[in-house]
């Protein structure tokens, strides 16, 4: 583990770093609040793993795996609003500690963050920006034009969630300076991991107690909100093998791909085989 740590420490320092420099101080306390009160940090560890799996070196990823961790909390802002969840991560979320005018401008905040890291690179601009309208597509989706059936909810959850891993691994491949097949076997590959991971979530969110799971369960069913358990008959248990199918798929990706670092490679399948029995 201590290698996995040593990259988790990485990003840590440098979001520490980025949203320290944050002006004015009161705009600085709430993105701090946001952004520094927890997290698994998955995403910007699949940029740093997925970077170093061809070749490049971990420190060359961290700026852009930094950048996908706050759209990431941004993203998470409005959903809290949206959602009027007074909890996220087990501490009060941004809109119910500040209100909300203040956590929309933190969540625009980070986003102005996150877009200064990648500006530096076309390729890495263009991943992030694609992967923004299909996050965009599918908050919409998930509130004026809800899914009915499991075939459209595999299209929300590959926008709402699958998108930003994708453009988590495109980032990490992109920042060893891969060629494009490459960029595109590890896009698949974290795109079937998000939707795996969504779909757990929806399983949590149904089955899971609220104070270990650090956040309100329940909101699914409360909202109407189209989780894959309540708009089929699935149960958590086939939601769960729906999940594993992803995860599969996500393996069989990153077996297209020559990687150069062994070590990398394994945990990002562990990630994979993670994502569908994890409990948080």
């Amino acid at each position: 583990m201590e290698y996995l740590e040593r990259r988790r420490e990485m990003v840590e320092s440098r979001l520490e770093e980025v949203l320290g420099d944050i002006e004015p101080p009161a705009l600085a306390a709430q993105m701090q609040h946001v952004t520094l009160s927890g997290g698994k940090r998955v995403r910007p560890m699949v940029t740093v793993l997925s970077c170093e799996a061809v070749g490049g070196r971990a420190e060359d990823a961290v700026d852009f795996g930094v950048g996908i961790e706050l759209v990431h909390n941004a993203s998470l802002v409005v959903d809290d609003i949206i959602d009027d969840s007074d909890i996220r991560r087990g501490v009060t979320s941004a809109w119910a500690e500040f209100g909300y005018g203040p956590s929309i401008i933190a969540s625009d905040g980070l986003l102005g963050e996150a877009f200064s890291l990648f500006s530096s690179n076309g390729r890495a601009m263009e991943a992030v920006s694609e992967s923004m309208v299909e996050l965009g597509e599918g908050e919409a989706t998930e509130l004026v034009a809800k899914p009915e059936n499991e075939a459209e909810y595999m299209v929300l959850a590959r926008r709402k969630t699958g998108s930003l891993f994708r453009a988590a691994a495109e980032l990490g491949a992109i920042a060893a300076k891969a060629d494009e097949e490459t960029v595109t076997a590890f896009g698949e590959y974290a795109e079937k991991v998000g939707i795996a991971f969504q779909i757990r979530d929806d399983v949590l969110d149904a089955v899971a107690d609220a104070e270990e799971l650090g956040k309100p369960t329940g909101i699914d069913a409360e909202m109407d909100r189209p989780s894959l358990v309540q708009i089929t008959e699935l149960t958590p248990e086939e939601a769960n093998e729906r999940a594993r199918a992803h995860s599969d798929a996500a393996l069989d990706a990153l077996d297209r791909v020559n990687a150069a670092d062994s070590q990398a490679l394994d945990y990002l399948r562990d990630l994979a085989e993670f994502v569908v029995v994890r409990e948080r």
